[in-house]
């Protein structure tokens, strides 16, 4: 089994409400709404991965010191095992814009049980629930 690490962010926005973007179609699990984030390059930190996501993602900038790692999921894929580290952000320069299709929601962490989510994407909804 392969393990593929992956980062993802839940953004904050100052009325608590978290971003969640829709996998555009042509990918994998295509329509479904997730955390924004990505693979980890070979030679990347965590932090490295997810601030160039949200730069190629979203068209925003942040730091490392803005990142609050906050917990993480474990599921299988195929024949890949994804392990999705999330971090929490409040504080990021740009208005986030989906750059690679799809579509952008802000909701409050209990409005994304009713959406349709990745299995790795869902358990970090009650963490959210708790820390918001």
């Amino acid at each position: 089994m392969f393990l593929l690490p992956v980062v993802a962010v839940a953004l904050v926005d100052a009325d608590g409400r978290v971003c969640v973007q829709q996998r555009p179609e042509g990918k994998p699990m295509a329509g479904l709404w997730e955390f924004p984030g990505g693979k980890i390059e070979p030679g990347e930190t965590p932090e490295a991965a997810l601030i160039r996501e949200l730069r190629e993602e979203l068209g925003i900038d942040t730091e490392a010191a803005c990142l609050a790692p906050a917990t993480f999921a474990s599921a299988p894929l195929g024949e890949r095992h994804l392990l999705l580290m999330l971090y929490v952000c409040r504080k990021w320069r740009g208005l986030p814009r989906p750059l690679e299709g799809g579509a952008l929601r802000w909701l409050r962490p209990l409005e994304l049980h009713a959406l349709a989510m990745p299995p790795a994407d869902r358990p970090l909804i009650g963490l959210l629930e708790a820390l918001l």
